[in-house]
């Protein structure tokens, strides 16, 4: 109920709320005062007229003290003003939430006028009208201090609940890694500072309504102040903290726990220490850690299976579903020769293993220039650049790929296998092809299909590697010169397609320096390196 009211009235004044809260708390100053005035009429008889000067000497004291407290407060929330007046961004929030969520410390902090404006002066004004022994004055501002802790705590305690509708709003619009320093006080020490204080203010009260009018006087004020402070001090500051501790080591416990995950230990869990609710949140804390640690086995697990990318993108939009978008993409498609006559000749498991063998060469060398094995067909592989990672260089990364692996087969495996690459580009439409449950990412389009007829070519010209001239156009790398193959129809495509081979690979003199992100050249894009 309460945070609804607060919530409500921030939507109500939007701006003007943290201003607005102020105020209103600074108010509640005039009952502190009034109560102490009636505090000390408990103690100190004195005339209707008497008691009625001293009521308008403390209203006047405090009118002045809250004109000084706001100016200086205002001053505080100032560094909100931009986040709060509209211009949200990472930047001003930051120093929104700083501001906001410092504001009761900071306050207290610099809210040393408080004694200069109020105990000081009331105390010399009680002694002086009421012609009292000059050593009344420290009796009086004993209590009066009293009364002033009791009006600190309601301040601190005050801007701390009224600023939490502000600052939850403001929550959502910092960054992650926002630098927002530490707690402005320990939880540890408003309650040894808090709860004591309660104590001394509970003590001095209950003795001045407890007590018979007529047989109390100004030393009583002394002596009830100086027991609850020695009673505070002894008795209830051992049990203060016992309940200090009761609440905070399981905390500790929990902060330890996060900064061990912070720090790159995902399976730390944090003890349980107590049963109340921060033992449960430390329980939901150490289920959350073994959620995460679950999905980022799955993650693993999936990433063998599907492009880390893909993953990602999974993750971020929260389906499997990904609609298909055209673009721009190069494609390598890579078959081995003679495959059919190697799984004649060996066992099944051994035919695996093989295949295990050189997938783990050919799959690296994909990743290492930015591209991803999309498909595997048996003895074949599809690899694809520019999906679902844009990349505009993705032809020479292609390329680069294409004659990587060409050369990691090379020499691991010299004449005793070998396979042809066929590489193209052009628009294809990207995204997850299934149903009934089961999908798969992939590249559907004319350049898939011409990229694996392509790849056919190579048994009939002897070349390692071919790339068409649509891939041939988007190259921006000096790669030594192309040469040009006889222009052939390829199956199901009904125009013929220009042809070309790296010519170091066509010599036989090539050695790659594979770079995984190639630095594009200052050829234009869509100019072709000579052939």
């Amino acid at each position: 109920m309460q945070q609804r009211a607060l919530r409500f009235a921030y939507s109500r004044l939007g701006p003007q709320y943290p201003r607005a809260a102020l105020l209103f708390l600074l108010g509640l100053a005039y009952v502190v005062g009034l109560a102490g005035v009636a505090l000390l009429r408990l103690y100190q008889d004195m005339s209707g007229a008497d008691l009625a000067r001293l009521a308008l000497v403390v209203v006047g004291l405090v009118v002045i003290e809250n004109v000084v407290a706001s100016r200086y407060a205002f001053r505080l929330i100032e560094p909100a003003s931009p986040w709060l007046n509209g211009r949200r961004t990472a930047e001003t929030a930051v120093e929104a939430w700083t501001a906001l969520s410092g504001l009761a410390r900071n306050f207290l902090a610099g809210g040393r006028w408080a004694v200069a404006l109020n105990v000081v002066p009331v105390s010399l004004y009680v002694t002086w009208e009421l012609d009292l022994v000059w050593y009344a004055f420290f009796i009086i501002a004993a209590g009066a201090a009293v009364c002033l802790s009791y009006g600190v705590l309601i301040r601190f305690f005050g801007m701390e609940l009224l600023m939490r509708p502000v600052l939850e709003d403001v929550s959502s619009d910092l960054p992650p890694e926002a630098e927002l320093g530490g707690v402005a006080v320990p939880l540890r020490w408003k309650l040894l500072l808090t709860l004591p204080a309660v104590n001394v203010i509970t003590g001095v009260v209950v003795s001045g309504l407890s007590a018979a009018p007529d047989n109390q006087n100004l030393a009583d004020l002394g002596w009830d102040v100086l027991i609850a402070v020695a009673v505070t001090l002894t008795i209830s500051f051992g049990v203060t903290l016992l309940l200090a501790r009761s609440m905070l080591d399981q905390i500790d416990a929990l902060r330890n726990a996060v900064e061990r995950v912070r720090h790159g230990e995902r399976g730390a869990q944090a003890p349980l220490l107590t049963t109340d609710e921060t033992g449960e949140l430390a329980a939901s804390f150490n289920t959350m850690i073994a959620g995460l640690e679950e999905r980022e086995s799955l993650r693993k697990a999936f990433g063998a299976f599907v492009d880390p990318r893909v993953i990602d993108r999974v993750l971020a939009e929260g389906t499997t579903d990904l609609e298909g978008e055209e673009v721009e993409v190069s494609v390598l498609f890579l078959d081995i020769r003679g495959f059919t006559e190697i799984a004649e000749r060996t066992g099944a498991r051994e035919l695996v293993g093989r295949l295990n063998d050189f997938y783990g060469r050919v799959v690296p060398a994909l990743e290492r220039h930015g591209g991803h094995a999309n498909k595997f067909v048996g003895d074949g592989l599809l690899g694809v650049f520019g999906a679902p990672q844009r990349l505009p260089d993705h032809a020479d990364r292609a390329v680069l790929a294409a004659l990587d692996i060409a050369s990691t087969v090379e020499e691991a495996y010299g004449g005793d296998l070998t396979i042809g690459v066929g590489v193209n580009s052009g628009p294809v439409l990207a995204g997850t092809l299934g149903g009934g449950g089961h999908v798969e990412f992939t590249v559907i389009g004319d350049p898939v299909n011409t990229a694996s007829r392509v790849e056919e070519v190579t048994r009939l010209t002897g070349d390692v590697v071919l790339l068409t001239e649509a891939t041939r156009c988007l190259l921006t790398l000096p790669f030594g010169g192309f040469d040009e193959r006889p222009v052939v129809a390829l199956k199901g495509k009904s125009e013929k397609v220009r042809l070309w081979a790296p010519r170091p690979v066509a010599s036989g003199r090539w050695r790659p320096t594979p770079s995984p992100t190639p630095a594009p050249s200052s050829t234009a894009a869509g100019s072709s390196p000579s052939a």
